[in-house]
């Protein structure tokens, strides 16, 4: 349950601060709102994979389920990937 909590997490600066757009995280403009929202967006990242890998050393869960969760992520980041690309596309 907490790495869905991480993935709920994880798109919710760029709604808040980027207004829907993934283009803020790629530039290199700074000011307090958009520093906070790649912080934030980094942050929930690091710890969608930390989650698992915690788990799996405090023996809570198996290495089954820390390779599910994980291979699960790495689908998750593909699946933003592709949106960021279509967003930047002009045919959309």
């Amino acid at each position: 349950m907490l790495s869905a909590l991480m993935y709920v997490l994880v798109p919710m600066p760029c709604l808040f601060f980027g207004g829907g757009s993934t283009q803020f995280l790629m530039s290199r403009e700074g000011g307090g709102w958009i520093d906070a929202a790649k912080f934030l967006t980094g942050a929930s990242s690091v710890g969608s994979i930390a989650i698992p890998i915690i788990l799996k050393h405090a023996h809570m869960i198996e290495t089954g389920a820390m390779i599910i969760e994980l291979v699960s992520f790495f689908i998750f980041v593909c699946t933003v990937l592709c949106f960021h690309q279509a967003s930047l596309d002009d045919d959309w």
